[in-house]
């Protein structure tokens, strides 16, 4: 059995590019894979590997400038779902787009998972997902707003947009590990919204933590790497990606007529050219090609 372990922390890195070269050497010497983002800001990502590599990697990283309070989340898997290492230097460790925002001056009020579905029951909260769409689509809280976006970044101007929908009320956010919810009030806070508060390690801890009985959450949630989406106690759900577009999938849609494996599915059939179709065929075959030499295809990440 191999250790998921999903983190990020927020933290003044002064030279990001000076951290990435040893990182990167331990995690290979450890056999650990997955992606990390450095920035000026702190560091994000999602890692597997044995536990002692997972222990390895976390150690290091905790040793960084600022990093003694790293918190992170873990889940089991039973296979690698991850094909390589990646350790990337970025301006931003989750993309907002906004300068000045800073979660190290101030963010909403924590929530722990055993105390959410009281607030968010509140007659007098408006809950917010501040996940992108197709996270969104298939799983979220009961009576959760979704923004519709396609990206964190488009997440302001929905704000402006919307803010007179959420006039008088308590805003509560969440997110799948916590790390948007950081920007996402401190941002809110700066607009003069009073009582902001998230979900402490997000979804993830909250499907961890709360049994399903108790649950206010329905369907899944969208996971960055090759278990697609997971569930209560932090199970793979079943969902398959679309390995052209990168969307979820439930079983029963590669069953569809647009279905055609790593090349089109009935969300993005109309967003590709033929010529770009034409790749993924060509990828796909390299892929299976790997798979009938018992290799893995890293053009599956």
């Amino acid at each position: 059995m191999l250790t998921v372990a999903a983190l990020y922390h927020f933290t003044r890195f002064d030279d990001p590019a000076a951290i990435k070269g040893p990182l990167a050497k331990l995690c290979c010497a450890q056999g650990v894979k997955g992606s990390l983002l450095l920035a000026p800001e702190g560091i994000n990502g999602t890692i597997a590997g044995t536990r002692e590599g997972i222990d390895a990697v976390l150690a290091h990283i905790r040793a960084l400038p600022g990093c003694a309070g790293l918190e992170w989340k873990e889940s089991p898997a039973e296979t690698m779902p991850f094909g390589r290492m990646k350790v990337r230097l970025k301006r931003e460790i989750v993309t907002m787009g906004q300068p000045d925002v800073d979660p190290r001056a101030s963010v909403g009020h924590y929530v722990a998972p055993d105390e959410w579905n009281a607030l968010i029951s509140a007659p007098d909260v408006a809950v917010i997902d501040t996940r992108n769409d197709y996270e969104v689509a298939i799983g979220s809280f009961e009576g959760a707003v979704d923004p519709g976006t396609t990206s964190f970044g488009e997440f302001p101007g929905w704000w402006e947009e919307n803010k007179h929908r959420f006039h008088n009320k308590r805003i509560a956010m969440f997110c799948t590990g916590g790390i948007r919810c950081e920007k996402s009030t401190n941002w809110l806070l700066q607009q003069g919204v009073e009582e902001v508060y998230h979900l402490k390690g997000g979804i993830l801890k909250y499907l961890e933590d709360v049994p399903a009985e108790d649950s206010l959450w329905h369907g899944g949630c969208f996971v960055f790497d090759q278990r697609v989406a997971v569930g209560h106690g932090l199970t793979p759900t079943g969902h398959v990606m679309c390995h052209a577009c990168r969307r979820p999938l439930v079983p029963e849609d590669l069953s569809r007529p647009e279905y055609e494996d790593g090349v089109s599915c009935h969300h993005c059939l109309s967003e590709f050219s033929d010529e770009r179709r034409a790749g993924f065929r060509e990828r796909q075959k390299q892929v299976a090609l790997a798979e009938q030499r018992g290799e893995r295809h890293l053009g599956r990440e």
